[in-house]
């Protein structure tokens, strides 16, 4: 057992997920670092523990059950214990209209961005409730909460987990688990990039939302941050927004 917090992160290979290692690694978190592949895993893990910090590496692809249950038993065998999981990963095959997502596309999405989330949740569980303060973070998205011509599917997973946040944090509760999420607006990464390509897109967010400019990776992990810490001990079941306020503009 540790006295550090220890806390998975899905998808921190790169861009939110990997920010949000860094970010917690250097507030004393031991952090497990997990994508689909080792070696990338292991490249931000080396960096983590090059800067001071811990880390470990445990590649998963959460589509894959046996994956989820080996990344909590190596974890727990690893350090003793887990303290929180947050849920960055997921997948976004189809960039275009509806029309253009078929069954297989639709299975992934709904599998790897709700059925995964929940289901590493309950593999987690019994070891979050055994440590104080434990919590679930998980990554949405402003997706799940308006209309989009482009990423609808993807959309309609992130308004299930936004709904899978309240149904989790009701059943967790009485283990003193917290469950929380963030919905992003668009973020500067490389899952965004088709979004970023689009300069018309670019300017457009850049021109309505009320802080004109584009999200970073940091603008993420400081929240998620913020939702395993101690200062949102009274939050559970929320999903903050934190999207630069380009869903409150409303056209005025």
């Amino acid at each position: 057992m540790t006295t550090e917090a220890v806390t998975i992160i899905t998808g921190s290979s790169r861009g939110i997920g990997r920010t949000t290692a860094e970010l917690l690694a250097q507030r004393g978190h031991r952090v497990v670092v997990s994508s689909r592949n080792q070696d990338s895993c292991e490249a931000v893990a080396d960096d983590i523990r090059s800067a001071g910090g811990h880390a470990i590496a445990i590649a998963c692809h959460v589509g894959h059950e046996d994956q989820l249950e080996a990344l909590i038993e190596k974890t727990v065998a690893e350090w003793g214990q887990l303290n929180h999981l947050v849920l960055n990963a997921a997948s976004n095959p189809v960039y275009g209209p509806s029309h253009q997502v078929d069954q297989e596309a639709f299975d992934v999405i709904m599998h790897n961005n709700v059925f995964s989330g929940m289901r590493l949740s309950h593999l987690a569980r019994e070891h979050l409730a055994r440590q104080p303060q434990s919590s679930v973070v998980f990554v949405s998205s402003i997706a799940g909460l308006l209309g989009n011509r482009v990423i609808g599917a993807y959309g309609l997973s992130k308004a299930a987990e936004n709904q899978l946040v309240r149904n989790l944090a009701l059943e967790f509760g009485a283990d003193g688990i917290r469950v929380n999420g963030v919905a992003p607006g668009l973020i500067r990464t490389d899952f965004s990039k088709a979004l970023l390509a689009d300069e018309r897109a670019v300017k457009h967010f850049e021109q309505t939302t009320p802080l004109q400019r584009i999200g970073e990776p940091e603008d993420i992990a400081r929240v998620i941050a913020f939702l395993v810490s101690q200062d949102s001990a009274w939050l559970s079941g929320q999903v903050i927004t934190a999207d630069g306020g380009i869903t409150v503009t409303g056209g005025f």
